[in-house]
């Protein structure tokens, strides 16, 4: 084996290493140590803008893409379906959209796909918590949080039906918040693996996906595209870097190289043309944000942005 052909292997070994400890906490937590379930099943393929122009003109589609194992259409009902009342976010919806987040990584090819599965090891540990909470006296709700998981639609729709089956503390953020915090699971000094820590881990990095797509939906500035691999770069800097390492910062500047050309992602939400791109990644962002916010005020209530 050639000197470069070793090389191009030490980075894969190194990548893989690294994409298995990727969000704060997972990689940077194994690396200082060394110096020293649910699945909505949602088959929506069209929906509405929910822009009060585009009602005022008649709904927009946005349409699935055969063959695909990403669906920008799925990831969007499930967005849509994460918010609950006024200010709460229902884990179910919101762990499936990490579901399609993940293919949609993967997608983007073996380096930058890395950086999904630390993602599947946290929606997997809720999921697991949600599963063990399951018939547990402890983990029963107050009556305020109950009144705080009622779903924000009509009576008889399939959210209400699916929402109301999901009862228990691991139902919505708020309530596993609650429920954590009164059972003396989040520990503000000491890395555990409670719902609300990992919740947090994940939250930063739906931060740096939203910027990265609203980043990617941009407009040429002067005739120009930027590429995605500047713009997820770009994007990484101001969000998860803040929370890395050096080495772990180093590490990302690796995978980002690898990322497709800006055509790739066309063929993955299905349009043609720049503009197209811009409106589907539009909805998307602006779903994504509706549920960041909800996570990031209830987080910062409970004084839980800095979980060690």
């Amino acid at each position: 084996m050639g000197v470069k052909s070793k090389a191009a292997a030490a980075i894969v070994v190194l990548l893989l290493f690294l994409g298995s400890l990727w969000l704060q906490g997972g990689l940077d937590y194994h690396w200082d140590s060394c110096l020293k379930g649910y699945n909505q099943v949602n088959t929506l393929h069209q929906l509405y803008n929910s822009s009060g122009a585009d009602r005022a003109e008649g709904p927009q589609l946005l349409e699935g893409c055969p063959g695909q194992t990403f669906q920008v259409s799925r990831l969007l009902s499930h967005l849509l379906a994460a918010p609950a009342n006024t200010s709460d976010v229902l884990l179910q919806p919101y762990l499936s959209s990490w579901d399609e987040l993940v293919r949609f990584m993967e997608a983007l090819g073996p380096m930058v796909g890395l950086i999904s599965k630390e993602i599947e090891t946290k929606t997997s540990i809720i999921r697991q918590l949600a599963l063990l909470a399951e018939g547990n006296p402890e983990a029963e709700l107050g009556p305020d949080i109950h009144s705080i998981n009622s779903v924000n639609v009509e009576p008889g729709t399939k959210n209400n039906k699916e929402a109301s089956q999901h009862t228990g503390g691991y139902h919505s953020v708020r309530s596993m918040i609650w429920v954590e915090l009164n059972q003396g699971l989040v520990d503000f000094h000491h890395q555990t693996d409670s719902g609300c820590r990992t919740l947090l881990r994940l939250h930063r990095a739906l931060l740096w996906l939203k910027l990265f797509l609203e980043k990617l939906a941009e407009t040429p500035v002067a005739g120009r595209l930027r590429s995605p691999s500047e713009l997820c770069r770009e994007a990484y800097k101001s969000t998860l870097a803040n929370h890395h390492s050096w080495f772990v910062r180093r590490a990302a500047e690796l995978a980002f190289i690898a990322m497709p050309e800006r055509g790739f992602f066309f063929k993955l939400v299905c349009v043609q043309r720049q503009e197209e791109l811009s409106t589907a990644l539009n909805r998307v962002v602006q779903a994504i944000g509706e549920v960041y916010d909800r996570t990031q005020k209830a987080l910062e209530e409970n004084g839980m942005l800095d979980l060690p």
